[in-house]
């Protein structure tokens, strides 16, 4: 699931840096990530993974890393 979540911030991430350089707690709005972009994110991360993030979720803290993501996810796929 990991390499799938740095895919898609690859792709829609629009980050300063290579999102294979950051380790899976680095800080994605400290390497670029804006609000705009964690948009399109959310977006393509639930179509890949055919879930919806709660209204709850939608807080920076759920997008501010490759793990936070990574947890975001898999407590919506339980």
């Amino acid at each position: 699931m990991t390499e799938d979540i740095r895919a898609i911030i690859k792709e829609h991430g629009r980050l300063a840096v290579d999102v294979k350089t950051l380790k899976d707690d680095a800080d994605l709005y400290a390497a670029g990530l804006t609000s705009h972009a964690s948009v399109n994110l959310m977006l393509a991360l639930e179509s890949k993974f055919d879930v919806e993030f709660p209204e709850r979720m939608l807080k920076r803290k759920s997008f501010e890393s490759v793990a936070a993501i990574h947890a975001a996810i898999a407590e919506l796929l339980k």
